[in-house]
């Protein structure tokens, strides 16, 4: 490319695939033969473009097709809850993320909410909470009956002790009495054992129904608390309501969201309530998950996208 001789002077005449035949007027021909393609070429190009509306239209309705611009381009064809359509555009990056770097979790969860959910509905309809709380079963508990964190909730919706008698749940543990003497003997310790006497454990946060019905409750009472803003009421169910007020005065706002005090939320309630969105939002679309079919580019990509089409048609014109 430092070279300063005129292009075509690099170009001989290609003698060594014909040597037998002579080309006196080879080196005029070239130049004017190189012009003549590349006029042509440009001919055709303008009957491309020509069509570049049509091509356009027929790449943005479909789904896996390649641009003029030579770029990928993915239609979204994921639908999203109606509890859930205003969030779309903060999410759909999480969500892809998620149902990427998770689909061995999202497939063995949705295989056990199978069992869980149809009831879980028909409980949450009762009090008429959105049946997408559902989900919150998977995220607090994985639906074991046995499930304890660390704060002391306990069951299928993690339910704390005081929470569970405000709500009039029986939380009854096991009772041993045992009269012993100061010196036990085999004789003795045999007959201690004798006046042992138990009481059977019963905890409602374990039974499905009833710890489904108080959770009903619960969120019911946190709608009208948190004045049906879904996504801080998921948030209050993981960090308590009123660390959730709390933030929301600190926000400044007459009415904020969760996208407005999502910073002054603890890492753990945030992917919490990203979770509570994306389990619903792929369980949705689970059959085309399943099948690798679902797109979820996130909107602003692809407008940026579209508009870069109409930018190559345009010049091409």
């Amino acid at each position: 490319m430092e070279n300063n001789k005129p292009v075509f002077a690099a170009f001989n005449p290609p003698q060594l695939l014909f040597p037998s035949i002579n080309y006196p007027n080879m080196q005029r021909f070239f130049p004017t033969a190189f012009f003549s393609i590349l006029i042509g070429t440009l001919l055709v190009s303008q009957s491309i473009f020509a069509f570049g509306d049509t091509t356009f239209k027929s790449v943005a309705s479909t789904n896996a097709k390649v641009s003029l611009i030579g770029k990928p381009l993915t239609v979204s064809n994921v639908i999203f809850p109606a509890l859930f359509e205003d969030e779309a555009e903060e999410s759909l990056a999480y969500i892809e993320k998620f149902s990427v770097n998770r689909r061995a979790y999202l497939m063995r969860t949705y295989a056990r909410s199978k069992k869980f959910f149809p009831k879980a509905h028909v409980i949450l309809k009762k009090y008429n909470v959105p049946t997408e709380y559902a989900v919150l079963l998977a995220l607090e508990s994985a639906f074991n009956p046995n499930a304890v964190s660390k704060a002391g909730a306990v069951g299928y919706w993690q339910i704390m002790d005081d929470v569970a008698r405000e709500y009039g749940m029986r939380i009854i543990e096991d009772q041993h009495k045992l009269k012993a003497k100061p010196k036990a003997t085999a004789k003795s310790t045999a007959a201690a054992k004798s006046t042992i006497k138990k009481k059977p454990s019963v905890d409602d946060r374990k039974n499905f129904s009833v710890s489904t019905h108080t959770a009903a409750k619960y969120l019911k009472a946190r709608m009208r608390n948190l004045d049906n803003n879904w996504l801080l009421i998921a948030a209050s169910y993981n960090w308590g309501v009123g660390n959730i007020w709390n933030a929301m005065e600190r926000s400044g706002k007459s009415h904020p969201t969760f996208w407005d005090i999502k910073d002054q939320l603890p890492a753990e309630t945030r992917a919490y309530v990203m979770n509570f969105i994306a389990l619903n939002v792929i369980f949705k679309n689970y059959e085309k998950f399943l099948n690798n079919s679902l797109f979820l580019k996130e909107e602003k990509q692809n407008k940026q996208l579209l508009e870069a089409e109409k930018d190559a048609v345009a010049i091409g014109r």
